[in-house]
């Protein structure tokens, strides 16, 4: 199979999308199937890994957020690439305006097309202060979505929200880890001195974008009051974005990182004792799996990886969404007790490693088949033969 794929990011970009594609697109290889990018070009020079054949395309950072950037083409362009490599089908990771020029592409040359729903925009709508946008883009993605064979979405509960939203033909892919790259054995005693800790202090981590959609307000807040409990906890904050200097100011006491390697990311995680993750806006949330294949108790909303997979109490600690208040208790009443955070630590790494990245690739591709199987049956050639 020849496989094209439309997105506005890819590796090393630091985001969920281009992980997943990463991990995905290498099984694939695996697999023996041919992969082409369209992308919008990179800051620094350089190929899309796994690529046979790649499209780079003009591109427009986000006013106020320059590490996001959108995609530009005309549909002719993409019309003329894959003339020259035509795909078997197409998966389109992003719904914006390189995603809408690859579906009107798509659609002239009769190429089936499967979409991603990596991104919730109707919830940035809110978060960004455009809440009278929501509807529009509900109705859009609603447009722009039925005019593909096939929506995959990484957990059960967004498909079903998306199917009550009137999007068809939606079905589950899930995300994976790697249980050897993020393990409680890249624990560093050194990195924790780094932190002034202890070995029996304990340490609260998240990992993420520092940007309205990931809920700081009650991050800062958690954290606060986790810190009212146990004063000698410490906190540690990795990743970079927009509300990072109010963040640090409201948290002065805290290790502010920026973004870090993958390597380092890995002990960072390893090396703490609690994950906190208020965040509403994820499809999926990779960090969730990273930090309990590390051996970390999360706390987190019942949402996107967290319905899949953690069972309250046992594996994690979940509050209902939107309950700020209960958030906060929550992660309080964790950090009093070690026991119980280690325990739960223990759990959350075996039911992480049920996560593998090779039968998700190998789900994938079945997607795939189905699709251009779906759209050979529709093809008016075909209909003609069978009357």
């Amino acid at each position: 199979m020849r496989l094209c794929i439309v997105s506005e990011t890819w590796s090393p970009e630091i985001n969920g999308v281009a992980h997943t594609l990463n991990r995905i697109c290498r099984e694939l290889q695996r697999l023996g199937v041919t992969m082409d990018v369209i992308r919008p070009k990179p800051k620094a020079p350089g190929s899309a890994a796994y690529a046979t054949q790649e499209l780079q395309v003009n591109h427009l950072a986000l006013p106020g957020y320059r590490d996001v950037q959108v995609g530009f083409a005309r549909p002719s362009t993409l019309q003329r690439f894959w003339q020259q490599h035509r795909p078997d089908v197409i998966y389109l990771a992003t719904q914006g305006p390189l995603g809408w020029a690859a579906r009107q592409a798509a659609q002239q040359l009769s190429i089936p097309l499967v979409a991603g729903w990596h991104t919730n925009f109707d919830h940035y709508c809110h978060d960004y202060g455009v809440s009278w946008l929501s509807a529009a883009t509900r109705r859009y993605l609603r447009y722009f979505h039925n005019g593909c064979a096939l929506t995959l979405v990484p957990t059960h509960q967004q498909a079903t929200a998306l199917r009550q939203q009137g999007i068809h033909e939606v079905q589950v892919l899930s995300r994976g880890i790697d249980g050897e790259k993020f393990s409680p054995a890249h624990r560093s005693a050194e990195l924790r001195k780094q932190w002034g800790v202890s070995e029996h202090q304990p340490v609260a981590l998240y990992v993420g974008r520092l940007a309205p959609e990931k809920n700081l307000a009650l991050l800062q807040e958690t954290l606060q009051a986790m810190r009212d409990v146990r004063p000698d906890m410490a906190q540690v904050i990795v990743g970079d974005g927009p509300g990072r200097a109010q963040l640090e100011k409201a948290l002065p006491d805290a290790h502010f990182t920026g973004f870090v390697d993958k390597h380092e990311l890995a002990c960072h995680y390893a090396s703490a004792d609690m994950f906190v993750f208020p965040s509403l806006s994820e499809t999926w949330g990779n960090v969730v799996t990273e930090a309990m294949a590390s051996g970390l108790a999360v706390v987190a909303y019942r949402h996107a990886a967290s319905v899949e997979l953690i069972q309250n109490g046992h594996n994690g600690v979940t509050v209902a969404p939107n309950d700020a208040h209960g958030f906060q208790e929550a992660a309080v009443a964790l950090c009093q007790h070690p026991a119980d955070y280690a325990r739960i630590g223990r759990v959350a790494r075996l039911r992480a490693l049920e996560q593998s990245w090779s039968g998700i690739a190998e789900q994938f591709l079945r997607y795939l088949h189905h699709a251009q199987e779906a759209h050979h049956a529709s093809s008016p050639a075909c209909r003609i033969r069978s009357s």
